[in-house]
């Protein structure tokens, strides 16, 4: 019987390899720890209890604050400063603000990332890192402890649904309606224990901003997290970003696999998912209409050029719709230049639109865009749980990134064809 993805990435990191087998726990060593300004204090302070007192390996370990960056208040200000202050005792790398941006952008972009690696994260969308054909697992803050200590966690060996991607994408389609047309068939909790692999025609076809989007929201599923085999897409992005080496891996033919979705491209419009949940999705038909207070286009898998693109094809020789208001937040500092150079910001601004430095404030409720009671957002993030925003009165939709903009210019959820190419 071959091997998974999946279990030849486990495998390799576990020093009990006959023992990786679905539902088995096994110890993992990591290639790298990360922790932020919400996972990262109390993380340090249980290392702390636990009589650990220098981390296990410097190298290995990097602290990016980004939930609230920048400082809403003191308390959040006195996060960082912990962060700031425990990296350099440990003479770890730590991104200060200005420097990075957010935390699974800025590991895939900086070269961190390499295809079979073990990355534990401090936060639910390390899955993020899958985009590069990586097992990056949020972990709990003890978790995170643990592995900053020893450099290993335990984990229950997930098994394995592929979901094959075929035909091309219609207009208007991005990598955020392939994530929601799986979460139609899954809903959030069929992906539990398992891993999501991305395969066939439509995934290799796919950049890997595109990937970023799709595996983001793996964890949205209960899934492990979500991988897409290396490719000549991830050493052409790779190529100059890093010197760690990789091999690309895939699952063998004969594979033992849990279980198969299917996404046709080609039959795909452009999706949103309702309140409140991830999983009430619809065709974009079906959500047509709806008023539309604030607009948030970014995140750690939205934030990329790929989706200030498609906002700034909307937004240019366009004004945001009054009363409505909207935030785009590049997802780091590399992409916020490369929007400035490219005059995406100009065409922002000019339109009416704020630009926020790199965070995730908003997207998870902590700053840079709260939601009062009765207002609906619809934004280009990765959840929309009551309260999620703001107000638990509140209402968040989520799109990928034409649907959100043309939503602004409207002040409704539309279809961004009308827009674009003037259809009544």
């Amino acid at each position: 019987m071959g091997l998974t993805l999946t279990e030849k990435i486990l495998r390799a990191h576990t020093d009990t390899p006959d023992e990786v087998h679905p539902g088995n726990v096994v110890v993992v060593r990591c290639d790298l720890v990360m922790a932020n300004d919400i996972s990262g204090p109390l993380a340090f302070r249980t290392m702390e209890r636990m009589g650990a007192k220098r981390v296990f390996d410097p190298e290995r370990v990097v602290v990016i604050p980004d939930h609230f960056v920048p400082a809403k208040d003191a308390r959040s200000a006195r996060l960082q400063q912990l962060l700031r202050e425990w990296s350099a005792e440990q003479g770890v790398v730590f991104y200060d603000q200005g420097r990075g941006g957010i935390e699974h952008t800025v590991l895939v972009e900086d070269g961190w990332v390499v295809p079979g690696s073990v990355i534990a994260g401090g936060d639910s969308h390390t899955c993020t890192l899958g985009a590069l054909g990586a097992f990056g697992t949020g972990l709990g803050s003890t978790d995170i402890a643990a592995c900053l200590a020893t450099g290993e966690f335990w984990q229950a060996v997930p098994a394995t649904i592929q979901v094959e991607i075929v035909g091309v994408k219609r207009p208007y389609v991005s990598g955020k309606d392939i994530i929601l047309a799986v979460l139609l068939q899954l809903g959030v909790a069929g992906g539990t224990n398992h891993t999501l692999e991305f395969v066939g025609p439509g995934a290799e076809a796919l950049s890997i901003d595109e990937r970023l989007a799709v595996a983001n929201m793996a964890v949205e599923a209960g899934s492990e997290t979500g991988l897409f085999p290396a490719d000549e897409t991830a050493a052409q992005y790779l190529k100059g970003r890093t010197d760690r080496p990789w091999t690309a891996e895939r699952s063998d033919p004969d594979a033992e696999i849990a279980g198969r979705v299917t996404v046709d491209l080609g039959s795909t419009p452009p999706l949103v998912a309702l309140p409140h949940s991830p999983a009430n999705v619809v065709p974009l038909e079906e959500a047509r209409g709806r008023r539309i207070d604030q607009v948030y286009i970014g995140n750690c898998g939205n934030g990329t050029m790929t989706d200030l693109r498609q906002a700034a094809d909307v937004f240019r020789g366009r004004r945001v719709a009054d009363g409505v208001r909207v935030i785009v937040v590049p997802a780091t500092q590399r992409v916020y230049r490369a929007a400035l150079a490219e005059g995406l910001l100009d065409a922002f601004v000019a339109a009416g639109v704020i630009v926020s430095t790199p965070t995730c404030g908003a997207c998870f409720g902590g700053s840079n865009g709260i939601l009062a009671g009765g207002e609906v957002a619809i934004t280009t993030t990765n959840r929309n749980f009551r309260g999620r925003m703001g107000s638990p009165e509140s209402e968040v939709y989520l799109a990928n990134a034409w649907v959100a903009a043309a939503a602004a210019v409207t002040g409704e959820i539309v279809d961004p064809a009308d827009v674009l190419e003037g259809v009544p």
